[in-house]
C-alpha cells in the first residue's frame, strides 16, 4: 500500500456537515457527512450531537492515528527524522524529509490535515461552550497537543493569536506561552470539576483516551506543560523552571497506568509498517538497542523475514532503497498489532524531564538526577513489560557498530557514541545529558515527533550521517520542515512576515526558537 489520495477540507467548510460518528473503536471514528446538511447550532446543541462530534474531530486531529493522517503527519516526518524508522518504499527514496527535498504536497499535509480542521473544530466548540465549561477546557488541552506538534515542525504558525489578523503568523515564543496559558487554565478547571464531582465520567464514548476520566486529563495537561518547559530550557531557562515547578505542583503523569494512549483500530503504525510495509527500523536505533542488548527490542520491533545475526535490523536513514519487496524482508518492521494502543505521552518521559530539570539545578524535581533518571528507565521497562531493568542500569555496554543487512541498501557505519546505560555521577554535565537523553529517546519510542525534537534540542542521541548528497546541507537531521509552497502566493504578505519571525530562510536548516544549546 502506498500513500493514498488525501481529500483536504476547505477552510470555509462548516464542520457541522463533518460531524463524526460516536461508534466503537473498531469503526476508526470514521468521519461522515451528517444527513441534512448544515443544521443550526441550536438544533445541534439540543440533541448534544454537535459538541461530542466536534470533540471527537479535535481528538482525531490532535492524535492522528487514521493511517493516512498518521503517515503524512508523523511517520514520514517525526518517525523518520527522529531516527526510529526509515522508508522501505522505493517510491520515497529520491524525495523525502530525511534528505531535505520532500515533494511540495508533503509540506502541506500537516497544515491541511491537522491545522485547518483543528482550528475549525475548536471554533465550533468555542461557539457552543462557555470558557468555564468542561468541554471548552478539554478542547484547550487537545488543541495544545495539536498546535505543539505543528509549531515544532514548522516554527512560527498562523494560529490566530492576533484576532485582527487570523491568517498572520505568530512567533514560536508567543505560541509556547499561549499554550502554557491554555494548559494552566484548563488544568485548574478540570481539577475543580473532579474535586466537586469525584468519580464522575463525562463523554465516555467520545473520549477514546481516558474514557471520560478528567483527573487523568488534568494530569496530561500538566505533563504537556512540563514537556514544553523542558523544550524551553535553553532559550528561556527561568521561565522554563517556573513552568516545570507549576506543572509538578499541580501533578503530572507518574505511572504508566495514566499514560496518554489511544486505541484506534487499525493503528496508524500498524498500517504504515506492518500492513503496507512502507516503514522499517532505522539503523540508529539498531545500533543503540543491539549494542545495549536492550530487553525491549522484541517489544519494539519484529525480526526481519530474512534470517540475520540479530533480532533487530535497521536500514540506514537516507539509503537509496531500490526495491520495496526486498527491503521489507531485510529490515525489521514495528512489533505492533491492529489494536495495540498508541502512547502519545508517557510516565517515563515525565521522569526523564524531571531528571533533566534536576540536572539543570532546578529544585523540587522529586529526587536526585540519578534517581530520576533510573526511575525513567524503570518506568519504560514497566510500560513495555520488559524484564532485566536492574542489570540494564548497571550495564557498561556501548552502542554497536552498524552492519547493514546482506544485500541491503545502505552501508556499514561505525558507532557514533560510547555512552552507556549506567549512571556516572562523576561524569561531565554534557556526558550526563547525553546519557539521559539517549535513554529518554529510547523510552519515547515510537513517538518520533518527540524523538526528533530531542535530537534538535540537545544534539542527542548522536546519529549517523546521511549516505547521500543533500544539496549543500551539512546537518544530519532537519531542524524544521519548510512551509507549504502555496503560502507564498495565497498568503503572501503574512508569509513574508513569517520569514522575519523565523529568522532565516524557509528551508530545513533554519533553527527553531528553542534550539539554543
Amino acid at each position: 500500500m502506498y500513500l493514498m489520495k488525501i481529500n483536504h477540507i476547505a477552510k470555509g467548510l462548516s464542520l457541522a456537515a463533518l460531524a463524526l460518528t460516536l461508534g466503537s473503536c473498531t469503526s476508526g471514528f470514521e468521519e461522515i457527512n451528517r444527513p441534512g446538511g448544515n443544521l443550526d447550532k441550536g438544533t445541534l446543541q439540543r440533541d448534544n450531537y454537535s459538541i461530542s462530534s466536534f470533540l471527537i474531530q479535535l481528538q482525531n486531529r490532535a492524535f492522528p492515528e487514521q493511517e493516512n493522517w498518521f503517515q503524512t503527519n508523523f511517520d514520514l516526518i517525526g518517525n523518520y527524522l527522529g531516527r526510529y524508522f526509515t522508508y522501505a518504499n522505493d517510491g520515497f527514496s529520491s524525495k523525502n524529509f530525511t534528505i531535505f527535498n520532500a515533494p511540495n504536497n508533503w509540506l502541506a499535509w500537516p497544515n491541511d490535515i491537522v491545522l485547518v480542521p483543528t482550528k475549525s473544530a475548536f471554533s465550533e466548540i468555542e461557539g457552543l461552550s462557555e470558557k468555564g465549561d468542561l468541554n471548552y477546557n478539554w478542547a484547550l488541552i487537545m488543541r495544545a497537543q495539536a498546535f505543539l506538534a505543528l509549531t515544532d515542525k514548522y516554527g512560527p504558525m498562523p494560529f490566530g493569536l492576533d484576532p485582527k489578523n487570523p491568517a498572520g503568523y505568530n512567533t514560536q515564543e508567543d505560541i509556547y506561552k499561549s499554550l502554557v496559558n491554555d494548559l494552566t487554565t484548563a488544568s485548574k478547571v478540570l481539577k475543580a470539576y473532579t474535586l466537586a464531582n469525584p468519580g464522575a465520567k463525562v463523554h465516555e464514548a467520545a473520549d477514546k483516551i481516558y474514557g471520560g476520566d478528567f483527573t487523568k486529563w488534568a494530569k496530561f495537561a500538566n505533563s504537556l506543560k512540563l514537556r514544553i518547559a523542558i523544550r524551553m530550557r535553553y532559550v528561556a531557562p527561568e521561565l522554563a523552571q517556573q513552568y516545570a515547578k507549576e506543572a509538578l505542583t499541580e501533578g503530572v503523569i507518574e505511572s504508566s497506568a495514566d499514560n496518554c494512549a489511544i486505541t484506534y483500530i487499525p493503528r496508524g503504525l500498524y498500517k504504515t509498517s506492518v500492513e503496507w510495509g512502507d516503514s522499517r527500523a532505522c539503523a540508529d536505533i539498531d545500533s543503540y538497542m543491539n549494542g545495549y542488548d536492550d530487553p525491549r527490542i522484541s517489544a519494539y520491533f519484529a525480526e526481519p523475514d530474512t534470517k540475520a545475526d540479530r533480532k533487530l535490523v535497521g536500514c540506514l536513514a537516507g539509503a537509496n532503497v531500490k526495491n520495496k519487496a526486498a527491503a521489507d524482508k531485510l529490515y525489521s518492521a514495528a512489533a505492533v498489532t491492529k489494536n495495540s494502543p498508541s502512547v502519545w505521552l508517557s510516565a517515563a518521559e515525565m521522569w526523564f524531564c524531571r531528571a533533566e530539570g534536576a540536572l539543570a539545578g532546578w529544585s523540587g524535581m522529586g529526587g536526585s538526577v540519578k534517581e530520576l533518571y533510573e526511575r525513567g528507565v524503570k518506568e519504560s521497562f514497566t510500560q513495555w513489560g520488559a524484564s532485566g531493568v536492574d542489570a540494564y542500569l548497571q550495564s557498561e555496554r556501548t552502542p554497536a557498530d552498524y552492519k547493514d543487512a546482506v544485500g541491503g541498501y545502505g552501508k556499514d557505519m561505525p558507532a557514533v557514541s560510547t555512552i552507556t546505560p549506567k549512571w556516572d555521577d562523576d561524569a561531565t554535565a554534557d556526558v550526563k545529558l547525553e546519557r539521559l537523553i539517549t535513554q529518554k529517546w529510547l523510552a519515547l519510542f515510537p513517538n518520533g515527533q518527540e524523538a526528533w525534537s530531542e535530537i534538535r534540542r540537545t544534539g542527542y542521541p548522536k546519529v549517523f550521517a546521511l549516505p547521500v548528497a543533500t544539496s549543500g546541507y551539512t546537518i544530519h537531521v532537519a531542524n524544521r520542515i519548510p512551509y507549504d509552497v502555496n503560502e507564498r502566493t495565497r498568503n503572501q504578505a503574512n508569509y513574508s512576515a513569517a520569514l522575519t519571525l523565523l529568522g532565516g530562510p524557509d528551508d530545513y536548516a533554519t533553527k527553531l526558537w528553542w534550539q539554543k544549546k
